[in-house]
């Protein structure tokens, strides 16, 4: 296929460009520099000329402490950027992939301590949560071959080059190396996704006509904590780790406490589910001493 691939130089994009090529498709990377989603007319200009099979949408706004000063401004890049790829890949008969976020569960399962799965209702609490959840619906209301697909806490090797915003696993690395002692938050529970292992998810998922609405995680669950806990010692790193709740992290913006995934319907698809979060960080640390 034919693909453009909007946010080609975040951690994401660029975990998944190279295994789009390997899979034989021709991508068109796209940067922010290129793009301007929040434009509707600019959408247009840049990708009409291409003839183009698949448009996936990795960029987003991804600063959550910060949408909560600035709401706006997250809803047009979240909310309304969607938007418009989506009118326009159904009006060019395009696919559409588009990722989103474990932030639309913010409030409490209905079976307490059971992933959420893609029946269930969101709840987003604060700006960040609001507007991917906006996005999610405009893409399902206006582009009828669409996928969206849910992740969490995602972290890759393009993180050392200066990608994106950074993600925990380097910054724990970072405070670890600096620091003996460390407080970390330990009543969210989650499941975070190396993008490598999302990204050959993806490019399975869009080899197919299974169009709708996903999750997709490293499987397994856990807190925060007990993450940090795990890459200090994976880095052998010896770090005193002080667990600390979400209410004394102090965070201007609200964090689900429980948004862990079910990724079944996502596995029933491709075949395999994501690996164990564990060998995914193993993995990660792995290829970050080679990387380096």
């Amino acid at each position: 296929m034919r693909v453009a691939l909007i946010g080609a130089s975040g951690q994401l994009g660029c975990d998944l460009l190279p295994r789009l090529q390997t899979a034989g498709h021709e991508i068109v990377p796209l940067r922010h520099a290129d793009i301007e989603i929040t434009d509707a007319t600019k959408v247009a200009e840049v990708l009409n000329p291409l003839p183009l099979d698949l448009v996936i949408n990795a960029a987003a706004y991804n600063l959550v402490d910060r949408a909560e000063d600035e709401p706006d401004v997250a809803y047009s890049v979240n909310g309304f950027g969607p938007r418009n790829l989506a009118r326009l890949c159904e009006a060019q008969g395009w696919r559409l992939l588009h990722l989103s976020t474990d932030y639309v569960f913010g409030g409490v399962p209905d079976r307490p301590g059971q992933p959420w799965t893609e029946s269930d209702v969101p709840q987003p609490s604060g700006g960040y949560a609001i507007s991917k959840l906006a996005g999610e619906h405009f893409v399902q209301a206006e582009c009828s071959r669409h996928f969206v697909v849910r992740t969490c806490g995602l972290y890759g090797l393009a993180a050392l080059r200066g990608a994106g915003k950074g993600n925990f696993v380097e910054t724990m690395l970072r405070l670890g190396r600096e620091r003996r002692q460390l407080k970390v938050v330990d009543d969210q529970h989650c499941t975070p996704t190396a993008t490598a292992d999302l990204a050959d998810a993806l490019v399975r998922l869009i080899a197919t006509d299974a169009f709708g609405l996903y999750h997709a995680t490293n499987s397994g669950r856990l807190t925060w904590r007990e993450f940090a806990r795990e890459i200090f010692r994976l880095a052998k790193l010896e770090v005193e780790i002080t667990p600390i709740t979400t209410a004394e992290f102090g965070a201007k913006a609200h964090r689900p406490a429980f948004s862990v995934l079910d990724g079944r319907k996502l596995t029933s698809v491709i075949g395999n589910p994501l690996p164990d979060w564990h060998e995914a960080l193993s993995r990660y640390l792995a290829s970050r001493e080679k990387f380096i």
